[in-house]
């Protein structure tokens, strides 16, 4: 029952956070595509309160439990000593950046988004539909968090309205110290 659930999970979330990165993008960000750089990542900030809020609104303040894991999640593996859950988690994360390296880089959509992130107005001359490359690019990103906001909760079994922020500032300092646009960094 776990696994059909989870999988079923992953995928209603992963289209949900797909379709709010979709939203986002049209809404926030593409009134701002000729801006200098520093204006989107402004409004990211923005954006990141207007969902916090918007959470607060709907759910209230207090802490959002997660079923409970089933017994064998949180085993220890004889001999690793480490949790079922952490190795699980481990693993489904390297999985799908792996997904995503390949996507980036071996992919003819994953070539024009680094070409449209290298300069939108030579890719356009290139034949390039640069708006459709930033909304599959935000698409992707929601993906991507999704599945990690799954992962999240089988580790942490629970969720608050500002649960994002921290990890956030973490991915934020690891996309600067590895380079911003650099995959494996």
């Amino acid at each position: 029952v776990f696994i059909p659930a989870i999988l079923i999970t992953v995928f209603v979330c992963t289209l949900v956070a797909m379709a709010t990165a979709v939203l986002m993008e049209r809404v926030a960000y593409r009134p701002l595509r000729g801006s200098p750089r520093l204006i989107p990542l402004i409004t990211s900030i923005g954006v990141s309160f207007f969902i916090q809020n918007a959470v607060i609104l709907l759910f209230g303040t207090g802490a959002k439990a997660y079923p409970q894991n089933p017994d064998w999640l949180e085993e220890q593996i004889p001999g690793l000593g480490i949790e079922v859950k952490k190795l699980l988690v481990i693993v489904i994360a390297a999985i799908s950046m792996a997904g995503l390296w390949y996507f980036v880089e071996r992919t003819k959509t994953g070539k024009a988004m680094r070409a449209v992130a290298e300069d939108k107005e030579i890719a356009s001359l290139m034949g390039i539909d640069v708006n459709k490359t930033i909304v599959t690019t935000f698409a992707v990103g929601g993906a991507m968090a999704g599945i990690a906001g799954i992962l999240w909760g089988i580790l942490f079994k629970s969720v608050i309205a500002t649960t994002g922020f921290l990890p956030g500032i973490k991915a934020f300092t690891a996309a600067v110290v590895g380079g911003v646009g650099n995959l494996g960094g």
